[in-house]
C-alpha cells in the first residue's frame, strides 16, 4: 500500500527549473568525468542521498521502470514521477546501487543491442567517497590525458567488470557514481585501468 500523500517526503523544491539543473548535472558529469557535478537540493528522502533522490526525480517517468538493490522508496518515487518498480534488473531503465544494499552484477542489466544502444541502462552507484580508493586511469573521448580517479566502496571486481562493459560499446550500461551531493560518470565509452591493489 502507497503511504497517504502527506506521509510522503516532497520532490524537487523547484520542479521546473531544479529538474533542468539536475539533467544538466547529469550531462556534464558523463561529458567531463573528471569533475564532480553537484545536483539541485530536494526534500530529503530516508535512505537516499541527495543526488540520487534528485536525480530519480529528474529522470524518470511512468515509463522508466527502477530497480532498487535494496528496499528503496518506490512508493514516494511513483507519487512524484509515476516511475514502477521493476522486479528484476533487466527490466528496468535506471539501477539504483544504495551504499547499504548487495552490489548487482553489469549483466543482469539491460545492456542494449548493436542496433539499439540508447536502450541500455544508466546506474546510480552511491558510494562513502569519491576519493581514498585504489586509483584507476581513465582514458577514452572527451578526456584529454589519462585522468586518475579513486572512488571509494567499490567491490573488488568491478573494474573487471567495466572492462567487460566497455568491450560491448556501442552497447553497455552508463554509470553515475554518487556521493552525498556530488556526482560523478562514468560512460561506457570510457576505458579504466587499476594502477595500484589498494
Amino acid at each position: 500500500m502507497m503511504p497517504a500523500m502527506h506521509e510522503l517526503p516532497l520532490g524537487l523544491l523547484d520542479p521546473v527549473d531544479d529538474a533542468q539543473a539536475v539533467f544538466r548535472a547529469a550531462l556534464r558529469a558523463l561529458s567531463c568525468r573528471v569533475s564532480r557535478s553537484r545536483a539541485r537540493r530536494c526534500a530529503a528522502v530516508t535512505g537516499l542521498m541527495p543526488a540520487t533522490a534528485a536525480l530519480l526525480l529528474a529522470l524518470t517517468d511512468q515509463e522508466t521502470a527502477v530497480w532498487w538493490n535494496s528496499d528503496g522508496p518506490s512508493g514516494w518515487l511513483r507519487f512524484h514521477t509515476g516511475a514502477p518498480a521493476a522486479r528484476v534488473p533487466g527490466q528496468a531503465q535506471f539501477g539504483v546501487i544504495r551504499a547499504a544494499g548487495p552490489f548487482e552484477a553489469f549483466a543482469r542489466f539491460n545492456t542494449g543491442s548493436d542496433a539499439q544502444p540508447e536502450r541500455s541502462a544508466t546506474l546510480l552507484i552511491e558510494l562513502p567517497a569519491l576519493t581514498g580508493g585504489p586509483a584507476v586511469e581513465w582514458s577514452g573521448p572527451g578526456l584529454r590525458a589519462p585522468t586518475l580517479r579513486r572512488l571509494a566502496g567499490l567491490p573488488a571486481d568491478f573494474w573487471r567488470q567495466w572492462s567487460d562493459n566497455h568491450a560491448m560499446f556501442p552497447s553497455g550500461v552508463d554509470v553515475l557514481f554518487i556521493c552525498g551531493s556530488d556526482i560523478v560518470g562514468l560512460p561506457r565509452t570510457t576505458r579504466a585501468i587499476e594502477r595500484e591493489a589498494g
